[in-house]
């Protein structure tokens, strides 16, 4: 992983932690977790709190997610909610971090003045088992403390005042009046500073869980869809009455399923050619044949004539293989006619030729379902299904590691929202 480090593919764009007073917040929070404080004297952090640093410290990757569900958060700083979220089991934890600082957003800052959030975004399960308990998973209510105790005090001060208003003769309690001045000393004017979080329960929407392997869950009005590998437990067990399952395995089902629920974005010639995604995949597909077949190859500095040499001379591997012929053919047919006629393509090619509809809230979540069914798009991959990435970088050749992380330094993070634009239609940061 040295390599991705150093090109700040894995833990980047995170926030370096060194004031002694934050890191101090921080051990207080560990504390409340039951967790030994922290020996550094920096370390970096992501949106939720998790640091790679004290992760390798405490020797414990899930020191935030200790069952890999009810996840816990630190929050030191209101800069947190522009960080990404690097190591988490479902992949809606970043959207539901966002709605909590978004809808919390004065309490945040007004508490972060001189103390750290912390807390655990509880859902109705402590332990998931099987599928049922992750579909019984339908909202979650974010239990929020405080390491200095501010949280506390604000309420206790705000108890006060409201005494004051209510119960006669309270201003003759010299007591009272003196506590309130020791509170107001360290709150400040809570009726200028709300340090109490307004909003604590968010709906969970549809998600991607790491659990047995894998589990996609779509919500739609009337029904659930689970997508994952059917030997994960409860697979058609689970409330059939109510969910439809599909095998991770069944393209054709979880196509149909994606273009009824229109979730995905067909290939016409007014965005193929626009995106240039055929060509992309055609040519992620073409390189990761060569790494297949010769894992030593230099693709670092082979340019297009060498593709083309590489291609004329094993032109019976590419045309067993498939995948780049497919692709040429699609993309002369989308010049030709302007669309692709689907229900003659092959169910595990169909993937190859689609992409997530842009304006569809579950936009992310396909996307990420299409990468790892078109597996040598390592960029789309790096991209939508990180974990999935970084898996398969490991069993990558050291020559083909150098490859993929100059295509990844040279394209995508030169502008990461100009290249999901342009590739996959994605709006915004």
């Amino acid at each position: 992983m040295k390599r991705l480090l150093e090109a700040e593919l894995i833990y980047g764009r995170l926030l370096d932690i060194s004031e002694p007073h934050l890191i101090a917040r921080y051990n207080k929070a560990l504390e409340g977790f039951g967790l030994r404080p922290t020996g550094l004297q920096r370390f970096s952090i992501d949106m939720t709190g998790f640091s790679p640093e004290i992760a390798y410290e405490l020797g414990d990757h899930d020191y935030l997610d200790p069952n890999r569900v009810n996840r816990r958060f630190i929050i030191l700083t209101p800069a947190q909610a522009e960080l990404p979220v690097v190591h988490t089991s479902f992949s809606n934890t970043a959207a539901l971090m966002h709605e909590f600082f978004n809808a919390n957003s004065r309490a945040i800052h007004a508490v972060t003045i001189k103390d750290a959030l912390y807390g655990e975004i509880e859902d109705t399960v402590s332990v998931v088992k099987d599928i049922d308990d992750l579909l019984s998973i339908n909202e979650v209510r974010f239990r929020v403390l405080s390491a200095e105790g501010m949280l506390g005090k604000a309420t206790e001060l705000r108890e006060l005042i409201d005494r004051l208003k209510k119960v006669p003769n309270a201003w003759a309690d010299d007591a009272t009046l003196d506590r309130m001045v020791e509170l107001a000393r360290l709150t400040g004017d809570i009726r200028q500073n709300a340090l109490v979080p307004d909003e604590l329960v968010f709906r969970h929407q549809a998600f991607w869980a790491n659990h047995f392997g894998g589990v996609y869950v779509f919500l739609d009005e009337k029904t659930t869809t689970v997508i994952c590998d059917p030997s994960a437990p409860g697979f058609r067990r689970s409330r059939p009455w109510q969910v439809s399952y599909i095998a991770l395995t069944d393209h054709a089902r979880i196509y149909d399923f994606l273009a009824a629920t229109k979730r995905l974005q067909l290939p016409q010639a007014s965005w193929v050619e626009e995106s240039g995604l055929f060509q992309h995949r055609a040519d992620m597909a073409v390189r990761g044949l060569i790494n297949e077949a010769d894992p030593d190859a230099d693709l670092v500095n082979a340019d297009r004539i060498w593709l083309q040499t590489w291609i004329h001379r094993n032109a019976a591997l590419v045309s067993r293989d498939g995948i780049y012929p497919f692709l040429q053919e699609m993309a002369r047919a989308i010049a030709a006619t302007g669309t692709v006629k689907m229900q003659e393509i092959a169910p595990e090619q169909r993937f190859l030729l689609v992409r997530a509809a842009p304006d569809h809230p579950d936009q992310w979540l396909v996307n990420r379902l299409i990468s790892q069914l078109v597996p040598r798009d390592f960029v789309s991959r790096f991209v939508f299904d990180k974990q999935g990435f970084y898996s398969a970088y490991e069993g990558f050749s050291e020559t083909f590691r150098d490859y993929v992380v100059a295509t990844l330094t040279g394209t995508y993070l030169k502008d990461k929202a100009a290249f999901r634009h342009k590739l996959y239609g994605l709006k915004g940061e």
